[in-house]
């Protein structure tokens, strides 16, 4: 059985990517930071549904403790599907945003996704067959208002995604990014009003994690073995 690695899965995309991973037949390792229990609690209800997964703890921009958290887990197998799902958001327009608001958000999505990835990679590698996605944002693609830092590191995943993909494209890894736009999660309940986001999206709706949860499905599958370096928009429509 292969294993898929998710970061930030205690969210309402994480979750949602969990549950389609395990659907598809793989172990899914659920990460939280902060928040151990909830992926615990997805954890047990994947296994409950017939699924298999565990959970692991661990600060993605702690470079040395991801280190050891991931060479425990290597000790069982290659992990062959990587999702870099962790992020944050500390949004302000820039003239006002502090060093440690520009820092934390580049920190968590860009280092974290260094820290997470790199070490993976050679086992990854020696199968001949991976899969590494991350999430990014439409942010990234468009830009936003109080979201310089947050779409600078997302921007950034992109450039690491298509670089990353031509380094691996011989060994049979794909790498790829997924960029969500107005989702209905937890994060963005009461930021963006009904009205707001039928002005926005041109679909007039806000899109559901399991729409991202399948595009992801589809690039972590055999079906997708040909779509590398890819940013693939997951956005209603939005420019």
């Amino acid at each position: 059985m292969k294993r898929a690695l998710v970061t930030g899965a205690s969210g309402g995309i994480g979750e949602a990517v969990c549950r389609r991973l395990s659907a598809d037949g793989l172990h899914v390792i659920v990460h939280a930071n902060s928040r151990l229990r909830q992926a615990q609690d997805l954890s047990a209800a994947i296994t409950a549904e017939g699924g298999s997964a565990q959970a692991v703890a661990f600060d993605v921009t702690d470079r040395a403790r991801a280190g050891t958290v991931l060479e425990e887990l290597l000790a069982a197998g290659p992990i062959q599907v990587l999702v870099n799902n962790a992020g944050i958001h500390d949004d302000a327009v820039m003239p006002a945003m502090t060093p440690e608001q520009w820092s934390r958000v580049i920190d968590v999505s860009l280092n974290g996704f260094f820290n997470v990835t790199q070490p993976l990679l050679l086992p990854m590698m020696a199968t001949r067959w991976g899969r590494v996605i991350s999430i990014s944002s439409v942010s990234a693609l468009t830009g936003n208002r109080g979201q310089a830092n947050y779409a600078a590191a997302k921007a950034g995943l992109h450039g690491a995604t298509k670089s990353l993909a031509i380094e691996l494209a011989s060994r049979g890894v794909t790498v790829n990014a997924v960029a969500p736009g107005i989702i209905a999660t937890d994060m963005i309940e009461g930021a963006f009003p009904k009205e707001r986001i039928e002005q926005l999206v041109p679909m007039k709706r806000a899109g559901t994690p399991k729409e991202v949860a399948d595009v992801v499905g589809f690039l972590a599958s055999e079906a997708a073995a040909y779509v590398t370096g890819q940013i693939i928009a997951v956005n209603g429509g939005m420019a």
